[in-house]
């Protein structure tokens, strides 16, 4: 595939339109901007294109604290533009850009590339036809978020449950989980409801 300075363009400016007027945000809150607030993307596309942009150097830090691996003030946006999704869900590496200058004010070393591990489970049960099991992995992380507990932990005790229960899906045991560590279930419940 040939990567063009359009591509590069487009990637340049979803990610400064995200982080106007913030310098760090976490994954989740990126992939709610990508999905939600841009409706650029579904929530699947906008979970894919963020650990996309984090292993291709488009944005550092940790899952909790993201920044672009670039200066944005600079990067004008033409009116009526709109990112094509191909290219934010197969970006280039970032280290070709030949218009894009690191952001100095950013530490290369602080550069994390944390992708959690799913079990083949977890995936088979992504792609049922029940719309909430789509919402495994973003609450897995959700959870593991609040409770500062790794996310391998908290699947492996969501497997744990959907053992014992017998026929409870993968979402089901996580929301088990998640009422055991005391969480507020009432975003947990209307996510899963949706």
């Amino acid at each position: 595939m040939d990567v063009t300075d359009e591509d590069f363009d487009d990637i340049r400016r979803v990610i400064a339109l995200c982080f106007r007027g913030i310098s760090k945000m976490s994954d989740i809150d990126l992939e709610r901007v990508l999905s939600f607030d841009m409706e650029w993307l579904t929530t699947e596309q906008s979970e894919q294109v963020v650990s996309k942009l984090m292993e291709t150097g488009w944005l550092i830090g940790s899952r909790d604290n993201l920044g672009p691996s670039f200066d944005t003030k600079d990067i004008s946006t033409p009116i009526g533009w709109f990112p094509r999704p191909s290219r934010l869900i197969s970006p280039p590496d970032f280290g070709g850009s030949p218009k894009v200058e690191t952001n100095k004010s950013v530490s290369k070393t602080t550069t994390e590339k944390l992708t959690p591990k799913v079990t083949s489970k977890v995936q088979s049960e992504n792609e049922s036809t029940d719309p909430r099991s789509k919402m495994s992995n973003r609450l897995m992380k959700y959870i593991s978020r609040q409770t500062k507990i790794p996310i391998e932990e908290i699947e492996r005790r969501a497997e744990r449950k959907q053992k014992a229960l017998g026929y409870a899906t993968i979402w089901l045991s996580l929301a088990l989980v998640a009422r055991e560590q005391n969480l507020a279930m009432e975003q947990i419940v209307s996510a899963l409801s949706s």
